[in-house]
């Protein structure tokens, strides 16, 4: 019946670096894609984390075909099977419309080379590539070609779109698509009270100021620690994840107040997030084009405080004096000093904390942002 089922729909292909259960914000957003609009079929192909191709069925039933690295240059992983794989991909399956995550560059030249002329593309453009500057010279010419080449290019926030240098020249056919809070998270578990009652108890019932990502140096990390001594109200500092530079932060670390609790399960997140009294969001740079985490604090009534980022969506998601608080990008005493404010006032925290929630609801949620994309597949597959 499934097989029936999905031969009726129109087949959306989508070509992400990872998927779940690898963790990230692309392959989070991507997933919620796919499990949130069931009146089309889907398939997924992308990168293995593992040396060895793999093929298995989500719980939904979604075939999703992951690739083996043959090796890793600059965080982007190569295999020449990834080229063979997607062309037979294209022909079998023969998509309506592939939905290309990026950045991505080699499943993008790829998919550049692959694409045929009746097959719709989306580049969903979730940031800028910034770091790999060298690298960067030699494929512009091709992430041009693929812009042009795109029916419909998605961007997360109307920031990014006003300041992306590459989507310049192509603003005629970008749409905002925000990201979504999938479900999922959303949830309440039954036993949320005891879990946060447990957190609470762990750490002497002390406020907790929480963050959680990866540890890579647009993240700010840095600059959290550096904050704490002007962090003056009584509190613990959680820092959840880890990453590259996760042994040299916890060097740099000398208070007793900040603890690495390394990697916490999907089930946990959202007791850690209600527990806590602030998310510190340290990001520093564009490639923090949104922040999911960001948006899940906030719809836990978690206020969080920020820096300035020119041209990211994270100061979109939260508005600065609203539903949270926004420095100076850098200002590591400004930003201890922000934190503190709202450990301080019950008031503030009480008003921030309502109007993040209420900002998430109204437009965040994957049903909200299902929508924009059911919208704009259907308008793409009305000019096919």
């Amino acid at each position: 019946m499934y097989l029936v089922d999905c031969m009726l729909k129109n087949k959306i292909l989508h070509v992400s670096k990872f998927y779940p259960p690898y963790k990230g914000g692309i392959e989070d957003v991507c997933c919620s894609i796919v499990n949130s609009l069931d009146s089309f079929s889907h398939k997924v192909i992308c990168f293995n984390s593992m040396r060895k191709n793999h093929t298995s069925l989500d719980e939904n039933g979604v075939e999703v075909i992951r690739i083996g690295a043959m090796s890793n240059c600059l965080s982007q992983p190569i295999s020449f099977d990834f080229f063979f794989t997607l062309r037979k991909v294209m022909k079998t399956y023969n998509p309506d419309i592939v939905h290309l995550h990026v950045p991505n560059p080699f499943s993008s030249l790829m998919v550049l080379f692959i694409l045929k002329k009746n097959m719709k593309l989306i580049v969903h453009w979730h940031s800028d590539i910034i770091e790999q500057k060298c690298s960067y010279w030699f494929f512009r010419p091709f992430e041009r070609l693929l812009l042009k080449r795109a029916d419909r290019v998605f961007v997360t926030s109307p920031n990014y779109r006003e300041h992306s240098l590459p989507l310049a020249d192509f603003y005629d056919k970008t749409v905002v698509i925000p990201n979504g809070i999938s479900a999922s998270k959303m949830k309440t578990p039954s036993d949320l009270e005891e879990k946060v009652s447990q957190i609470k108890s762990k750490y002497g019932q002390k406020k907790i100021v929480f963050f959680m990502g990866r540890h890579v140096s647009y993240k700010g990390l840095n600059l959290l620690i550096e904050s704490e001594p002007y962090i003056k109200e009584d509190c613990v500092i959680l820092i959840a994840g880890n990453g590259p530079l996760t042994a040299k932060l916890k060097t740099m670390s000398k208070s007793d107040r900040i603890i690495f609790i390394g990697e916490i399960k999907d089930e946990e997140i959202h007791s850690y997030m209600t527990a806590a009294s602030v998310l510190a969001f340290p990001s520093v740079a564009k490639n923090e084009a949104f922040g999911i985490v960001l948006a899940e604090a906030m719809f836990n009534r978690t206020p969080p405080v920020t820096f300035s980022i020119k041209g990211s969506g994270v100061n979109w998601v939260n508005v600065k004096d609203e539903t949270g608080l926004e420095v100076k990008n850098g200002d590591v005493e400004a930003f201890g000093h922000a934190i503190d404010r709202i450990l301080s006032d019950e008031a503030l925290h009480q008003r921030l904390g309502e109007n993040a929630r209420q900002r998430i609801v109204q437009n965040f949620t994957m049903e909200k942002v299902k929508t924009l994309i059911n919208d704009e597949y259907n308008r793409l597959l009305e000019n096919k």
